[in-house]
């Protein structure tokens, strides 16, 4: 069987010509540290939603990849919140 591959921008929200590409993947990016911290901590989502200020189904919204309510700027807060330094002007 031969298998074809195709090389990749990088950017997979650019590939299915999303609108805000780059936005798009810097959130996913956020997300996924913010998740990572949340499981390290080993937090329930009741609990990250304490510390983050919002209620649990924001949590399970921004977990499960909804990422339309949540601006990069928000994102930043959050892994502030679960204390994670981060500069927004290095992003």
């Amino acid at each position: 069987m031969k298998k074809n591959f195709e090389f990749s921008c990088g950017n997979v929200f650019a590939e299915l010509n999303l609108t805000n590409p780059e936005e798009l993947l810097a959130k996913a990016e956020l997300v996924c540290q913010i998740n990572c911290v949340i499981k390290k901590k080993k937090l329930t989502q009741k609990q990250a939603a304490q510390v983050l200020g919002v209620d649990q189904p924001k949590i399970s919204a921004l977990l499960s990849g909804k990422l339309a309510g949540f601006s990069l700027e928000r994102l930043f807060r959050f892994l502030n919140a679960l204390g994670v330094k981060v500069n927004e002007n290095l992003v």
